[in-house]
């Protein structure tokens, strides 16, 4: 576990998090209801995650 970097993963995780939260709880105040709120906010996660994932995975190839 040579230069292993734990700040990324954490950074990953936080973000997806906060990503969750934010569109969650933009859409509850859009007027939708909490529950499509809270699978839109599931789904930006995931696209969220990948694209930081796939960024770090560019970065450490170069």
């Amino acid at each position: 576990m040579r230069k292993y970097n734990f700040i990324r993963p954490l950074l990953l995780i936080v973000m997806a998090l906060l990503v969750r939260s934010i569109v969650t709880n933009l859409c509850i105040v859009l007027g939708m209801a909490p529950e499509p709120a809270g699978n839109i906010g599931f789904i930006a996660m995931i696209i969220t995650a990948l694209v930081f994932y796939t960024n770090i995975v560019r970065k450490r190839r170069k």
